[in-house]
Parts: C-alpha cells; structure tokens; sequence
C-alpha cells in the first residue's frame, strides 16, 4: 500500500527528535568516513587523527537541537583543524551547515550572524587551498551557501514564531467565543425569567384579586361569585398557556406539536382581551390609541404589551380601586405609552420594592427606549414608555449605559 507524502511527514514528526539528529548525525560521520577511504588523492591519506576529526564534526549533529550554539562552534572548529592540517578538502562541511541552520532557527540574530561569520572563515580557508581557487571565488561561494542556510533557518523560526501567534490568536478567540456564548446564556436566562415574572405576577394578581371577591359574595351574590370563578378559569388557562409557550422554548427539540407556541407571543393587538381581564378584576379601565396603526417587530411588539401588563399588575397589587387608562400613540418616528391610574400615591414605593419596574426598565433600555415611572403632582402613578421606530427595531440592540 503506497503511503502519501502527508502521510510520511506526520510519521516522521511523530519519531523523537533526538533519534532522528542521532541517526543523522551517524549518517554523516559514517559516510564522511567511506568517501574519505574510497575518494583518496584529495588530500593527505586518512588516518586515525582525520577519522577523529570526522566524529568530532559530525557526531555533535545529534545534540543541535539541544545545544545548537555550542554544537556549532566544536563542530566549525574541529572542521577548521581538518582542513588546515591538509585532509580531504571537500569534505566535514555538512555538520557545521546543519548547526547553523538550527541555530538560525531557534536562536536570536546576534548567535546567527556570529556563527555565520564562523562557518564562511572556515569554508573560505578551505577553499582557497584547493588548486586554482581564487579568494574572491571561494569567499563569494562561501557567502552564498551560508546566506541560503541562514535564509532556510530563519525561514523556519518565523514560520514556527507565525504558527505559535496563530495557536495563541485561536485560542484567544475560543476564549472569547465561550465568554459570548455564556453572556448569551445569561441573557436568555434574564429574558426568560423576566418573562415568566411577567407572566405569573399579572396573572396570579387577577386570580388573587378575584378569588378574594368569589370569597366575599359566595353566599350573597352567588352569580358575582359564578362569574369570579369563570374569569379565575380563564386567566389561569392563559396563564398555563404562556408558561407552556416560554417552556417549550428552552427545550432543545420542540415537538411538532410545539411549534405554533413560538408564533403566539402577545403584542399590543392583545391589549383588549388585557384589559377585559382588569375590568373583570373591578377596575375600571379605558384603552386609547392614537395616531396610524403600523406593524412591530415582534420583540418590540411583545415588549410594548409586556409593559403595559407590568402597570396594571403593579396597579393590581398598589392602587386600590383606581381607575385606569392606557394610552397608546403611534408617532412617526416613536411609540409611546403611557399608562395611569388615580390611586395611591404610594405605588411609587414599588420601585425601589419590587422587580416589576427595574424589569420593565431592562426591557426598554433594549430596544434602545426610555422609561419614566413616578407618582402623579395630583395624586395617582404614570407609566411612560418611548420606543424609536426605525427600521433598525427588528433587532434590539443593547444601550448604553
């Protein structure tokens, strides 16, 4: 089975480091011994000096990686000593251009440039003793082999150093991937629990509100008490029926049966079945609208209702038996509502109280809106909520703080 060339580098990268330098190093030394033996006429005859010499160029080649500064000055230096006392001129050459291609590689430019002006004193000296070599020739070779070592070496200490920022870049954006995804997390979390205090404080207000009046008349109006309980019946189905709409959402598969529930989110064209259930609770309570009916987005379309069903529970639980009124106006670059009642000056308390308000701030402040809740000069609580209209609303956008 042939193997790949992909294949045959990841199997080589795999090996340790120091039996590969090891083998190559053993490669050198030997073959430096046979060519020296079998090549003769180059020089002085081989003896036990020269093969010494050979191992002490070469061998060091094992421990480049490890110790490539002190590797390539014995190896440059035993090759200077080869050459000088009248052995093989073309050969020990290798080791010392290896080490300094490690040296390029893995240290700084100051150990690069000194050993490079190591390796091109020893080669021109060995050149120039060759018959019919020039200085200018054999420093002009020796300068361009040394030149394209140190080009490979730093070519590949960049690449390493590239490689290296890249792996840190990765997982720095990892890190900030996972810290986007908890802060999703987070804010689903907020949305859904600002939901569901929407949800069970206006309806569970409407139930306690009437179950108290069934209590009151059960016996002496029995069908003021019959019309409380439909009206308990009705609210807590819608009850049940949003906290199923919000439970299905944090499901991680919805069911087919599920799917309409994500469409049926309220809006501001649900005020009127709202207020029918505030009305039912006692209060008497008047809807207007002004200005040219446009479309929402949904988000904003929910939010709107949403604050307008936190002013009547927070009316429902502080005001008595206030009169209400909501007052919706389409401008043409705002939505405004505004929602007051003449009850209890003290329903101003349940700002600094309760969740009700800080949530309703919360949700306008993502649409990019603004709130003002406070007590009226005259007596009573107002709500008012502003919303831009734009054609950037369908995506709700942090604000600033």
């Amino acid at each position: 089975m042939p193997i790949s060339a992909a294949s045959l580098v990841r199997r080589v990268s795999a090996v340790n480091p120091l039996l590969l330098d090891g083998a190559l190093a053993l490669a050198l030394v030997v073959g430096t011994w046979l060519w020296e033996m079998y090549d003769p006429g180059k020089g002085r005859p081989p003896d036990t000096l020269s093969l010494s010499l050979t191992v002490l160029v070469n061998a060091p080649v094992a421990l480049r990686r490890r110790a490539p500064v002190a590797v390539l000055v014995v190896s440059t230096g035993a090759a200077l000593v080869y050459h000088m006392l009248g052995y093989h001129l073309g050969l020990n050459s290798m080791g010392p251009l290896v080490t300094l291609y490690t040296v390029a590689a893995h240290r700084s430019w100051a150990f690069t440039l000194a050993g490079a002006a190591l390796i091109v004193t020893e080669w021109t000296q060995a050149s120039v003793r060759q018959p019919d070599v020039a200085l200018w020739s054999a420093l002009g070779q020796s300068l361009l082999v040394v030149a394209y070592t140190v080009g490979a070496g730093t070519s590949t200490r960049l690449l390493a150093e590239r490689t290296r920022q890249l792996a840190v870049l990765a997982d720095q954006l990892h890190r900030e991937q996972d810290a986007a995804a908890r802060r999703a997390v987070t804010h689903e979390r907020v949305r859904i629990a600002r939901e569901l205090h929407d949800v069970v404080a206006h309806h569970m207000s409407v139930i306690s509100v009437q179950a108290g009046l069934g209590r009151y008349v059960a016996l002496s109006d029995p069908a003021t008490a019959h019309a409380t309980l439909g009206v308990i019946a009705d609210t807590s189905h819608e009850a049940l029926a949003e906290m199923r709409r919000l439970l299905s959402i944090l499901r991680i598969e919805a069911d087919d049966e599920d799917e309409g529930l994500y469409s049926t989110a309220p809006g501001l064209q649900s005020l009127e079945p709202l207020a029918e259930r505030i009305r039912a609770a006692g209060l008497p309570l008047t809807v207007i609208v002004e200005g040219e009916f446009r479309p929402l987005p949904p988000g904003l379309d929910m939010c709107a209702y949403r604050i307008v069903q936190e002013s009547l529970t927070n009316v429902l639980k502080h005001a008595g038996r206030a009169r209400v009124e909501i007052r919706v106006t389409y401008g043409p670059a705002t939505l405004a509502l505004r929602v007051t009642n003449d009850g209890a000056a003290a329903t101003g308390s349940s700002r600094s109280r309760g969740h009700g308000l800080i949530g309703m701030t919360e949700r306008v402040r993502l649409y990019q809106g603004k709130i003002n809740a406070g007590p009226l000069p005259l007596g009573g609580f107002e709500v008012l909520a502003i919303f831009p209209l734009s054609p950037s609303d369908d995506q709700p956008q942090e604000a600033s703080s």
